[in-house]
């Protein structure tokens, strides 16, 4: 039995799978930037340390540890956001497994955000 609540668009292959997942992209950046403010301020932080980290990397490897981890904590902050989304779009209830998956998702902003300071004191100081 086919499953009747997946997307329409679930199905779509070649270059319209493509148009419409770069669409879907476009607009999961406009909502985060919208409805995020961790993301606007990691984005903010991302606009200053992707050049920085071009401008102080001696080498091409150290250039592309300083902008990876940076770009990392945007992926991190991302789906964050989507899990906290998810589950508010679930039941907005306090309810201690939601608050568990809550803090969870949160707990890997913090690392990711260990692992930029880490990252950039290692290859700037280290």
């Amino acid at each position: 039995m086919k499953n009747t609540v997946e997307s329409p668009f679930k199905g779509q292959t070649g270059i319209r799978r493509l148009i419409n997942a770069f669409g879907y992209s476009v607009d999961g950046f406009k909502a985060a930037f919208q409805n995020e403010d961790a993301f606007r301020q990691e984005l903010f932080l991302a606009a200053v340390l992707v050049p920085l980290g071009l401008y102080l990397g001696k080498t091409g490897m150290e250039k592309a540890l300083l902008v990876a981890v940076v770009l990392l904590l945007l992926i991190v902050e991302l789906f964050n956001s989507a899990i906290e989304a998810a589950v508010d779009h679930t039941s907005i209830d306090v309810h201690p497994l939601a608050k568990r998956s809550k803090d969870i998702a949160s707990a890997t902003v913090i690392v990711a955000l260990v692992i930029v300071g880490g990252v950039w004191g290692l290859v700037l100081f280290g």
